[in-house]
């Protein structure tokens, strides 16, 4: 898998050197790059937009059937997919209030999941790569955009299958190599779909030292886990595409670089396009919003991925005797860059860092021990109660501010009274609860 975002490069990018001069735009070079550009441009495909979507599913379908992947599976995987997925949703049942989500169970193929997952990739890649693409624009001079006229749009067609070919690459990798929809922590399939990988989880088993049904059941779990998640908290969803939006937002392109762009393109190799696009001259300058999004995105994942570990333990634990060991494999998979961690670098530069996923785990873990599971998983139902990245560093003082939050809830007037005390306040006349007795015994008193 490349590991070049979009936009994005390995170069450290306080480093200037190489840029152009005074004068970043030499009119009839862009011309005539954008003019040499348009035999290739026309067999792009049909695909419009700033991804080539299109070229994104030829490039990996390519890629699939020309490497050792195992396409096809044998018709026995697809009842032991379903057999196993409703064996671990009988096992959650009892760790988590969250009903069942998953509506349907389905094995695929690593073609499959492109398929099935390609619409909610647009959605996550179209707002950076928009955004890219519009930034070269905007940032243009006047006399540029006059003179490139109707050629802008070749230009984003050229940006286009530039990121088209990243994200081919990206899915081919990805889908040799995600055991489950939700492997990489987002709701990527459709909507109450459980969906594993035999092919690929008959991979990941061997040399675990663990039979093959037991690492079915633990990967159903997980699968099962994050359907009740995704299903049951609407606004879940939305909100982790929204904050990648947030980021493209604020993408900004030192668009000096097209000259020296330019001088690097050969239009008659398509790959000097990825290369140049690839190289770092248009990568975009991180802004403090986009890092308090990126934070934000980080967290999110973190809460969700460590929730499915938690209620994941509860309910095999003591079921399935190598769960620890998965679990762990799980984790050292993530850490040591898995799929999740390279697909997030390749769409937005976002690395999950293991400390916040297992930092996420031991506050739900410590809020679950402490107020049971109904209150651990009612968190869900309000965006606002969720923790965030300081609670992660803190889980103890979220702990204790939820009992507080809880006591409010349940009795505001004692809540009322008990912050008042705290500050050394005296509660007025009229903040007296309506039931409380007076001292002589009497009844109270209805003035």
């Amino acid at each position: 898998m490349s590991d070049v975002p979009f936009g994005f490069s390995p170069h450290d990018p306080d480093d200037k050197s190489g840029k152009p001069g005074d004068n970043p735009f030499d009119f009839n070079q862009l011309g005539n790059m954008l003019s040499q550009l348009g035999s290739m441009l026309s067999s792009a495909g049909t695909s419009s937009g700033p991804v080539n979507y299109d070229l994104a599913k030829q490039i990996a379908f390519q890629q699939l059937s020309s490497s050792t992947t195992t396409i096809g599976f044998a018709a026995d995987q697809s009842s032991a997919v379903t057999d196993a997925v409703h064996l671990a949703e009988m096992w959650l049942d009892p760790v988590t209030s969250l009903p069942a989500g998953s509506r349907t169970t389905q094995a695929w193929t690593a073609r499959d999941w492109i398929e099935r997952t390609i619409p909610t990739w647009q959605r996550l890649c179209d707002p950076v790569a928009q955004r890219m693409s519009g930034a070269w624009v905007e940032a243009m001079p006047a006399e540029a955009k006059q003179a490139a006229g109707p050629l802008l749009a070749m230009l984003g067609q050229m940006g286009g299958m530039a990121f088209g070919s990243q994200l081919g690459n990206a899915l081919a990798q990805l889908g040799s190599e995600v055991l489950t929809s939700t492997d990489v922590g987002l709701p990527l399939g459709p909507e109450g779909t459980a969906a594993l990988l035999p092919a690929n989880i008959e991979k990941f088993t061997e040399g675990l030292e663990r039979p093959a049904s037991e690492v079915m059941v633990f990967l159903a779990a997980r699968e099962a886990a994050h359907q009740r998640l995704f299903t049951h908290v609407p606004w879940l969803r939305q909100r982790l595409l929204d904050t990648v939006e947030e980021f493209a937002k604020g993408i900004k392109v030192d668009t000096s670089a097209l000259e020296q762009l330019a001088g690097q393109i050969d239009p008659s190799n398509p790959a000097s396009i990825e290369e140049a696009m690839g190289s770092g001259l248009l990568e975009p300058q991180t802004t403090p919003e986009q890092k308090a999004a990126l934070t934000r995105l980080e967290t999110l994942l973190a809460l969700v991925e460590g929730w499915v570990d938690v209620v994941v333990d509860a309910a095999v634990a003591e079921r399935l005797p190598g769960a620890p060991a998965l679990r762990e494999t799980l984790r050292r998979r993530r850490a040591s860059g898995g799929p999740a961690e390279q697909t997030f670098a390749t769409l937005v530069g976002l690395e999950l860092r293991p400390r916040k996923l297992r930092a996420a785990s031991a506050l739900w873990k410590l809020v679950g021990d402490q107020h049971g599971v109904e209150v651990r998983d009612g968190i869900w139902e309000h965006a606002e109660l969720v923790p965030t990245a300081e609670d992660l560093d803190d889980p103890l003082e979220f702990a204790e501010r939820l009992t507080n939050t809880r006591n409010a809830l349940e009795d505001p007037i004692a809540e009322l009274e008990r912050t008042m005390r705290e500050s050394g306040e005296k509660p007025a006349e009229g903040d007296k609860p309506e039931n409380d007795k007076p001292e002589d015994g009497g009844k109270p008193d209805a003035g």
